[in-house]
C-alpha cells in the first residue's frame, strides 16, 4: 500500500514509516495554523511566534496520531496479530495489520484502543492547558495545548463514526460479526456504511466548493474518496479470504491450457491463439516438454511486419522460478505472492510438467462469480 514509505525509526518493536504524501499534509496544517487558526484565537503576536506555535502543534499532533496507531498495534500484537509497521501519510496514520483479528471480541478491542488513546490525550492536553493558564503567563503555550486537546477530541469522535474502515466501522463490524457469526456478512454491511459516509462527505465537499470553501471542500472530497476506496478494498480482501479458504492453485487453475510450439510464427500465435482463444499468457511446449511461456506483451516490442518472420522460439521467456507455482500452493498464499511481486500470470508446474495456468484474472473472475452467487 505504501511502497514509497521510508522507515524513520523503530519504537516499541514497531517500524515507524513516513510516506512522502505526509509532507504535504504537514505543510498544509502548519500553514493553516500559522496563518489562520492561531492569529484568530490569539491575536497580536508576531509572525515568527505563530510559525513556532504551528510547527510545535503540527509535530505534537502527529505524535498523538502515532500514539493512536500504537494503541491499535500494541493490542493487536497482544492477541497475536503481526504488525508490518505504522505509516504516517496524507490522511493521517495507519497500523498495517498482517492479518484480520481471529474473533469479534479481538476486533472490538483492537478497534476501540485508538479512540481511547485519543480521548486520554485530549484530557491530558486539556489538563496541561488549564495548568498553563493558571500557573504561567505563557499564553502561546496555553493556546497550543488547548488546540492539541481539541484536535485529539475531534480525532477520537471522527474515528468513532460507524463507517468502515474507521475505528467506529470496525466496532460495528465486530458487533455484527458477534451477532451473526459471519465475518464476511459483517464486513459487507460495515463497508456499505463506510461507502454511504464517504458519499455524504463528498457531497458536503461539493456544497462547500459552491459556497467558496475551496480548501475545505477539496479536503472533504479527498477524504471521502479515500474512505470509499478503503471500504471497497476491505470488503474485497475479506471476500477473498472467505472464498479462497481451503482452496489451492490446483482447484482454480486452467487445466489443459492452450500451448504454443516454438516453431509457430508470431502471426499464427496472434491469429490462432490470442484472437481465437482469447489467451495472452501461453505456455511454450515442444514434444510434451515445457520450455517456458510467451506473454502477448512481447508483441509491443516487435514491428507488426516482422511477426510473420519471427517465431515463438525466438522471443519466448524460458522457465523461471518467478513465473511458476506448485499446484498445492494455497490460493491465499498466491494472492499474497501476487501482491508482493506484482506478477499476475503463472505456470502451474510439478516436476517440470505443465499442469495448468493461473492468472490474477482467473482469481478475480472466480471472486466475482462467488460474490454474485452470495447475493442470489
Amino acid at each position: 500500500m505504501f511502497s514509497n514509505s521510508i522507515r524513520i525509526f523503530t519504537f516499541g518493536g514497531f517500524d515507524i514509516k513516513l510516506d512522502p504524501s505526509w509532507l504535504l499534509i504537514a505543510a498544509l496544517i502548519t500553514w493553516s495554523l500559522a496563518q489562520q487558526y492561531f492569529p484568530q484565537t490569539l491575536p497580536g503576536l508576531d509572525t515568527q511566534t505563530y510559525l513556532t506555535m504551528a510547527i510545535f502543534a503540527m509535530l505534537t499532533f502527529f505524535a498523538s496520531l502515532l500514539l493512536h496507531e500504537m494503541a491499535h498495534s500494541v493490542v493487536a500484537r497482544h492477541y497475536g496479530i503481526e504488525i508490518k509497521g505504522i505509516t504516517l501519510f496524507l490522511f493521517g496514520g495507519v497500523a498495517e495489520l498482517e492479518a484480520e483479528p481471529r474473533s469479534a471480541s479481538v476486533e472490538l478491542l483492537v478497534a476501540i484502543a485508538g479512540p481511547i488513546m485519543s480521548l486520554l490525550l485530549a484530557v491530558g492536553f486539556w489538563i496541561l492547558a488549564q495548568f498553563s493558564a493558571f500557573a504561567t503567563n505563557a499564553a502561546a503555550l496555553t493556546e497550543v495545548l488547548s488546540y492539541l486537546a481539541l484536535i485529539n477530541l475531534i480525532l477520537a469522535v471522527f474515528n468513532l463514526i460507524p463507517a468502515f474502515p474507521l475505528d467506529g466501522g470496525r466496532v460495528l463490524r465486530a458487533y455484527l460479526w458477534y451477532r451473526h457469526g459471519d465475518i464476511l456478512r459483517a464486513t459487507e454491511t460495515a463497508a456499505k456504511s463506510g461507502s454511504i459516509f464517504a458519499y455524504a462527505l463528498m457531497l458536503m465537499g461539493v456544497l462547500a466548493l459552491f459556497q467558496g470553501g475551496i480548501a475545505a471542500g477539496l479536503w472533504q472530497i479527498m477524504i471521502g474518496l479515500f474512505i470509499l476506496a478503503a471500504a471497497r478494498s476491505s470488503y474485497q480482501h475479506q471476500l477473498a479470504q472467505s472464498v479462497f479458504e481451503g482452496k489451492t492453485v490446483r482447484d482454480l487453475m486452467v487445466t489443459d491450457p492452450i500451448v504454443a510450439a516454438p516453431e509457430m510464427s508470431l502471426s499464427a500465435f496472434v491469429n490462432q491463439i490470442m484472437l481465437r482463444h482469447h489467451r495472452q499468457f501461453v505456455p511454450v511446449v515442444e514434444d510434451g516438454a515445457l520450455l517456458g511461456h510467451l506473454d502477448a506483451d512481447v508483441l509491443s516490442g516487435i514491428d507488426r511486419e516482422n511477426w510473420a518472420n519471427t517465431q515463438v522460439g525466438d522471443v519466448f521467456a524460458g522457465l523461471d522460478a518467478s513465473t511458476t507455482v506448485p499446484p498445492e500452493m494455497s490460493a491465499q498464499d498466491l494472492m499474497s505472492h501476487i501482491a508482493k511481486t506484482g506478477r499476475r500470470k503463472f505456470l502451474v508446474v510439478r516436476d517440470h510438467r505443465l499442469l495448468g495456468v493461473i492468472t490474477l484474472a482467473d482469481l478475480t473472475n472466480y471472486l466475482q462469480i462467488a460474490d454474485m452467487l452470495r447475493h442470489r
